[in-house]
């Protein structure tokens, strides 16, 4: 697979489980689809998301699209310079995925107009770990390895 399709095919893989992942949790606590792509757009726009229907909706959803994206070329990026990291891309990858949490959920969610999130929800805070380990992290240490980078040993 070419860097280009790994990198493209890996950004579309993770949006989907992660808002796959979204909608099936925050819907058991009655969020709908339109509310979570919102949500997303939230942190560009402010409490006006809630207000903007599916314009702001389809902005949200463009904005995860682009951050997972974003995601997985980190992840190929640094598995150019670094090779052994797709050695074992379920270690590397899960790593990755807590790393990507953290970013996420204390620097750039503060930076943004979400601001700080809220950690008082022990089934939340696992299920967005996990899907960070599952759905983030893996795959794109697996999409980086599909994409013809080798540990620099053969394994």
């Amino acid at each position: 697979m070419t860097p280009a399709k790994a990198v493209l095919l890996g950004g579309l893989t993770v949006a989907v489980l992660d808002i796959a992942d979204a909608i099936i949790y925050y819907g058991f606590l009655g969020a709908t689809p339109l509310r979570i792509f919102q949500s997303i757009a939230l942190g560009v726009l402010g409490r006006a998301a809630y207000d903007g229907g599916i314009a702001t909706a389809l902005l949200g959803a463009a904005l995860h699209c682009g951050i997972s994206l974003t995601i997985v070329l980190g992840f190929y990026l640094a598995a150019r310079r670094r090779p052994a990291l797709v050695a074992r891309p379920w270690i590397a990858g899960a790593i990755y995925g807590v790393g990507v949490y953290l970013v996420m959920y204390l620097v750039v969610l503060p930076l943004s107009r979400v601001g700080m999130p809220r950690f008082d929800r022990a089934g939340t805070v696992a299920d967005e770990v996990l899907i960070h380990i599952f759905g983030v992290g893996i795959p794109a240490a697996w999409f980086a390895r599909a994409a013809g980078i080798r540990p620099v040993n053969g394994s």
